[in-house]
């Protein structure tokens, strides 16, 4: 394979999510007043979570005044809490189908795998702990860990730097929400992956033009191995 690195979202992506990040936010946001449905939460996952917070004020918030970062951080420490104690103490935590198999398959070929994610790094670790997963991927990065978050390539210029890839060329994003297909378009990479497991449906994810749309994470390996035929072919 052509592709020396795949970045993979974690909730909905990589990690089973049944509205968990959904209703954690109802609840922070409820906690000062607000009250949001969840298909209005679903449009902003993936999105560092003080910005969707903040997203999300704008629009419930006739006093501009009061969309301060004090509120912003009243909330955000609200849905941390939250989603700590629920990774931590769930049962109903697992990858999503074919998921280890696909890293295994990817890793065998020599292409290196990170996460990233809209989470900040303290509930990022718990997932990863709790799946076991600190040896199955080369890389983790949360949107807490760099300037700004996804749309912006920050995370993945991060990993890349890390893991000693240079160009966005050899470089896969895969993800679940408009967010992470603007995030790899904006990095460059080659092929910028949307899947269906997560937030948002095929005729959600195709406006915001990413290479590819999948149900199951595996097509990602047959997405890189025709590319990689492809190449050999031409040359």
């Amino acid at each position: 394979m052509l592709t020396e690195l795949v970045v993979f979202d974690m909730a909905g992506t990589t990690v089973k999510d049944k509205n968990y990040v959904g209703i954690a936010f109802q609840q922070a946001m409820e906690s000062q007043g607000y009250s949001i449905a969840i298909e209005d939460v679903n449009p902003l996952m993936g999105y560092e979570k003080p910005l969707a917070i903040r997203m999300m004020l704008e629009v419930r918030e006739a006093d501009k005044d009061k969309i301060t970062d004090e509120l912003v951080a009243a909330i955000h420490a609200k849905f941390v809490s939250g989603m700590l104690d629920f990774y931590r103490s769930t049962q109903d935590i697992a990858p999503l189908p074919n998921v280890e198999e696909t890293f295994a398959s990817l890793r065998a070929d020599g292409v290196k795998i990170a996460l990233n994610t809209g989470f900040s790094r303290d509930i990022a670790d718990v997932i990863i702990d709790r799946l076991g997963w600190e040896d199955k991927i080369d890389y983790l990065v949360a949107s807490d860990e760099v300037p700004f978050g996804r749309p912006y390539p920050d995370m993945i210029q991060k990993i890349m730097k890390a893991l000693g890839v240079s160009s966005a060329e050899n470089v896969a994003k895969v993800g679940d929400t408009e967010v992470d297909i603007n995030e790899g378009i904006n990095a460059g990479c080659k092929y910028v992956i949307g899947v269906t497991t997560g937030a948002f449906t095929r005729e959600q994810l195709l406006p915001y033009k990413p290479t590819h749309v999948i149900d199951d994470i595996a097509d990602v390996l047959s997405i890189l191995s025709a590319s990689s035929t492809l190449a050999a072919q031409k040359n």
